[in-house]
């Protein structure tokens, strides 16, 4: 994933950004199969709440992906992120799968997921529309949704538990018309950053949509 910087475009082939989304939606599809996996371990051990663990972890493996992104240790630590991030969905997972309808909500909020991932790409793909604008509302989105993610070990309510994850649902939106714009533009020529990406934004739509379906129908 990029920083959050305005990117110029630049000359690059047609070939060449095709070469890039067809390798970008390859290693995107091996991480999202890799993270549900290690998603699945996690339920298996109880879905353990890693606290704070997981705020740094995925700063920190967010700060190695991009540091190392064009070396051969760009994809050991792409997996090791995104298998981290499959890890840390535990909780979330085994609470929604304690209601009566649990499996048909974690089923509900996938197909949203791809039905919104597919259209976001296409649309983006297919316009070439330049979504760079975003980058404020990017930076200052995650700020927030960080802050409130602290100050909900400190003092929960079910409200900022919604505003927190409709932020999320918001924010992942944005992040894959972002990243998306600027592969095909030209403006990311690296395969594993957009990968992250994209990847970041799919999560976040999936762990928001999840969360607001369970709070909603969870004890119906």
């Amino acid at each position: 994933m990029a920083t959050f910087e305005s990117r110029a475009a630049r000359g690059v082939p047609a070939l060449e950004i095709n070469k890039v989304l067809r390798n970008t939606y390859a290693l995107l599809a091996m991480t999202l199969a890799f993270s549900a996996v290690t998603a699945s371990i996690s339920v298996a051990m109880g879905g353990p709440n890693l606290g704070f663990l997981t705020l740094i972890g995925f700063l920190g493996l967010i700060f190695a992906v991009h540091k190392t992104a064009d070396s051969v240790w760009g994809l050991p630590m792409t997996f090791l992120l995104t298998g981290f991030m499959g890890f840390s969905l535990g909780p979330l997972l085994s609470a929604v799968l304690q209601t009566a309808n649990g499996g048909f909500l974690i089923a509900q909020a996938f197909a949203l997921t791809a039905v919104a991932f597919l259209a976001l790409s296409v649309y983006t793909i297919s316009t070439k529309k330049d979504f760079s604008f975003l980058s404020g509302f990017l930076i200052v989105g995650f700020v927030v949704i960080i802050g409130a993610w602290i100050v909900s070990f400190f003092y929960w309510t079910p409200l900022l538990m919604q505003i927190m994850s409709v932020v999320a649902v918001m924010l992942g939106a944005a992040l894959i018309l972002w990243e998306t714009s600027a592969v095909v533009r030209g403006e990311e020529t690296n395969y594993i950053r957009a990968t992250v990406g994209v990847y970041v934004g799919i999560y976040n739509m999936f762990s928001g949509l999840l969360a607001l379906l369970g709070m909603g129908f969870g004890d119906d």
